[in-house]
């Protein structure tokens, strides 16, 4: 029955909204998560999957893994691996994702650049994205995205980004269109030590979702975070460490109809 009940999920994920857990759609990197699914204004590894655009704003050149567990259903883990690596001529950055089980499970490889013109940074990307159901097949598409931010002051950035741009399908038989987001966000940092974000995300077939999270230095390399969302409202917390160049990140995110979810990263840093 559980299985039964899952792969129905399955499809009603795949053909319909994609439950913004697909690896095309979800937020991804536990500091993302710990500030309520934030993705624009995220300068680092993850916004290989994030915002493009943000990726050339990253201090140093990195390395990422990410491990998302949801609601106690291993069918419902995310495994992810991201990279960027900074040059004179701008940023390059890759990207490998992972999410389902046997039944149902999507892939992403993506691969994108960044670079910084004055005030504002821009970037694109291409994913490949593939899509298996256990006795249906398997369908693949490329996905084009691109993204920017911007400086409107010293305690302001502005960033956007468009994914699948192409308004790709799931496969070439298929008239079911992957998820085109437009995601929309502000950064306001009134001290050094404190990052207030809100962010506002529309699929082109449902309602837009509203995101706001909090981020706070308490120490050099002790960091909380909080967030929330809409539609499905969820409450999200936040613990960074930074130990010399390793990023360690955790995030709880708390739905009342379908309980916790779970998330991991790790990273390292260099220049």
């Amino acid at each position: 029955m559980r299985r039964l009940a899952f792969l129905c999920i399955a499809f009603w994920s795949c053909y319909s909204a994609f439950s913004q857990v697909s690896p095309i759609d979800q937020s991804h990197g536990a500091r993302s998560k710990g500030l309520g699914n934030l993705k624009v204004n995220l300068p680092d590894a993850w916004s290989i999957f994030n915002n493009i655009g943000a990726l050339d704003r990253a201090q140093a050149s990195e390395i990422a893994l990410g491990y998302d567990h949801r609601y106690g259903l291993k069918e419902l883990t995310s495994l992810d691996l991201a990279g960027l690596i900074k040059t004179n001529q701008g940023t390059f950055g890759v990207g490998l994702a992972r999410f389902g089980g046997k039944l149902f499970n999507q892939q992403l490889f993506g691969i994108g650049y960044s670079q910084t013109l004055g005030i504002a940074s821009f970037g694109a990307k291409v994913d490949w994205f593939q899509t298996q159901i256990q006795d249906f097949g398997t369908g693949n598409s490329l996905v084009l995205s691109i993204g920017g931010v911007a400086d409107l002051g010293p305690n302001i950035q502005m960033g956007a980004y468009f994914s699948n741009l192409n308004r790709a399908k799931v496969s070439k038989n298929s008239e079911d269109h992957l998820p085109t987001l437009i995601s929309f966000g502000i950064k306001y940092t009134p001290i050094s030590d404190l990052q207030i974000q809100l962010e506002a995300e529309k699929d082109i077939l449902v309602k837009p979702t509203i995101k706001a999270g909090i981020e706070y230095e308490i120490q050099e390399w002790v960091i909380l975070r909080t967030g929330v969302n809409s539609n499905p409202s969820r409450l999200f917390f936040g613990l960074g460490l930074r130990p010399k160049n390793f990023l360690i990140d955790y995030a709880m995110g708390q739905n009342t109809s379908l309980g916790s979810t779970h998330h991991v990263s790790l990273g390292y840093q260099w220049k």
